[in-house]
């Protein structure tokens, strides 16, 4: 009878530090959640209806770029371009997509060639997304997020 007193008795002192609930701030909860995830990458990327068929992120980024690119030569293609030089060069559009899908042109880097031969290149280059499918944002932890990069696009004119 002593032995299960006294184990009684040690059971009772120790088991104390289980019914303590311990406070978090939901500051620092919050603050660790943010440092967390990678803000830099996106969950999925903007795409067009016609990237919907892969689930693979890369294979939907890819695509996108390609749309975007292959828009971007056929309006260019229209384009009766004459030039003193050839040209071989590739400049580079910063865009953003808007967290409603709203694609907007922030600048283009091009060349002193490119600007010198072409000098009308940055209305053509805006001008070939003035038909572009629906965009759809890129999504980050199930929001709609806006997302910057930057395209490369390279122009041959020989």
């Amino acid at each position: 009878m002593k032995y299960i007193s006294l184990i009684l008795l040690i059971f009772c002192l120790t088991s104390c530090d289980y019914f303590d609930k311990k406070k978090v701030n939901a500051e620092d909860l919050l603050n660790q959640e943010l440092k967390s995830f990678n803000w830099n990458e996106v969950d999925v990327y903007p795409t067009f209806t016609t990237c919907d068929s892969s689930d693979i992120k890369e294979l939907r980024k890819q695509c996108f770029e390609n749309t975007l690119s292959s828009y971007i030569f056929k309006n260019l293609s229209k384009q009766n371009i004459i030039v003193s030089e050839e040209i071989d060069d590739t400049l580079k559009m910063k865009i953003e997509i808007s967290d409603h899908g709203i694609l907007r042109v922030l600048g283009i880097d091009n060349s002193e060639i490119i600007q010198k031969q072409i000098p009308n290149i940055d209305t053509l280059l805006i001008a070939s997304f003035d038909s572009l499918p629906k965009i759809y944002p890129a999504i980050k932890r199930g929001q709609h997020v806006k997302i910057q990069f930057e395209l490369p696009v390279i122009i041959k004119v020989y």
